[in-house]
């Protein structure tokens, strides 16, 4: 399909295949939504295709890489709408391979909002995490709660949303920068921490292979983090602020690995493997978020239970086990 014929035409720009092309993550439930081109970094056109063949005939996929300036203006071009999702994401490989989160998240996010202000892109939404906080030095975390760059991951995000602002200040670009609180849901990466303990325990292992059980996080569905992206997107209020989703509700590691190994097998045990441990200095020990922001301006609200949530989670994975390295710690 031309980009020219379609109507309320959005660019979603993505890093790994993986987390692109499946229509449960934060990307593909987004993609699902609209007329779209992905753009992806990782993976051929024929992968990423047998991946979404639920919406194949709605997008369009143009292969780049958002480090590149030149690609990122191409695939951005007669678009009205971009969501900017492309971004390294795992904390560990951000101790290991810190330049590269530079190059992607800051020199990256710098490439798509000079794209949009040289096309006039109606709408830019740039993703953000809740890892910029930090530990909460207070909660709930709304947005108004000082950035702490405990790893190399969220220093570059940091520096990404300041980017952002600074493009809406100065060039009066329409920006909104949205920062989910911990996504979960089918199709989620191994890395996280929900898949880890489910696949493990769908696999039959007895000891669950676990970092730091005290830390606590607010968990949001995918399809709620979804939203929350569209609800934003179609409110120009929104425009030079930034926003949280969250569900105010915070579940400690620990509790929520146990409530999972109750519901899938009560003989499996907890073991903390010093593998899995980040820095001292470095780990997160609270996140509870406050989405009153976001509510009031778009009336946004989570749908899903953290039990509903799970049970779509549990139920994916059961029937794609064999899409997981299950029990391998990945960086």
């Amino acid at each position: 399909m031309s980009l020219s014929k379609k109507r309320n035409l959005t660019v979603a720009l993505m890093t790994a295949v993986v987390a692109v092309a499946q229509a449960g993550d934060i990307k593909g439930v987004v993609i699902d939504k609209e007329n779209t081109t992905i753009v992806d970094g990782l993976g051929s056109k024929e992968e990423i295709k047998e991946r979404v063949k639920q919406i194949r005939n709605e997008i369009d996929i143009f292969m780049g890489d958002v480090r590149d300036p030149n690609g990122v203006r191409t695939a951005m071009r007669g678009q009205e709408r971009v969501f900017h999702l492309a971004a390294l994401i795992a904390i560990p490989f951000s101790y290991h391979s810190p330049d590269s989160y530079v190059d992607t998240n800051i020199k990256g996010t710098l490439n798509v909002l000079n794209a949009a202000r040289e096309l006039d892109t109606q709408r830019v939404l740039v993703t953000s995490t809740s890892e910029v906080y930090g530990t909460a030095q207070y909660v709930p975390i709304d947005e108004k709660h000082p950035f702490q760059g405990q790893s190399p991951y969220s220093a570059t995000k940091i520096g990404a949303d300041r980017l952002a602002e600074s493009f809406y200040r100065s060039f009066d670009l329409p920006v909104t920068i949205v920062r989910p609180f911990n996504t979960y849901g089918p199709r989620q990466s191994g890395r996280a921490i929900i898949p880890t303990i489910i696949t493990q325990l769908l696999a039959g292992q007895t000891e669950i292979k676990l970092g730091s059980l005290p830390p606590t996080r607010d968990f949001n569905y995918v399809k709620d983090t979804a939203n929350g992206f569209m609800t934003i997107a179609d409110c120009d209020a929104a425009i030079g602020q930034e926003l949280n989703i969250a569900t105010g509700i915070e579940h400690s590691i620990g509790d929520l690995a146990n409530e999972l190994i109750a519901q899938i097998n009560p003989n499996a045990k907890i073991v903390c493997e010093a593998e899995r441990l980040r820095p001292e200095k470095s780990e997160v020990n609270r996140l509870l978020g406050d989405s009153t922001k976001l509510r009031e301006l778009t009336g946004w609200a989570p749908q899903y239970t953290f039990e509903q949530g799970l049970a779509a989670t549990i139920e994916f994975l059961r029937g794609n086990l064999d899409q997981y390295k299950v029990g391998q710690y990945i960086l």
